[in-house]
């Protein structure tokens, strides 16, 4: 019988070797870790950092600044936004109710709800 697939992505400003706001394919789902397809490469995190879902909403994700964000432009601010669809990062200049992504030029709603 088939498993569903699942999508997590983490929930708190931890260092791990995921970008913050963006879902990743779940491939192993245990009690205290989440094995996450991550480029092709086998990822573990603990589950307690993670929001799973089965599906990834289809919305730019709005993300708070990690405390050690070294390669986000600092012009940027305390927040910014993933692209739901390449993982591509933005910067949110007010409250924009959509998104264009320069990278994969897709056009979606920004999930302030989920801020």
């Amino acid at each position: 019988m088939a498993t569903q697939q699942q999508w997590a992505r983490l929930n708190t400003d931890v260092d791990v070797k995921v970008r913050r706001g963006a879902w990743y394919r779940i491939l192993k789902l245990g009690p205290l870790e989440v094995v996450l397809d991550v480029r092709g490469k086998q990822v573990p995190v603990p589950r307690p950092f993670l929001e799973i879902e089965p599906r990834p909403p289809m919305k730019w994700a709005v993300v708070r600044r990690p405390s050690r964000a070294a390669r986000l432009p600092a012009s940027w601010g305390s927040v910014y936004a993933v692209c739901p669809n390449c993982r591509e990062r933005a910067k949110l200049e007010g409250r924009p109710v959509t998104l264009r992504c320069v990278r994969c030029n897709g056009s979606f709603a920004v999930a302030w709800d989920r801020e």
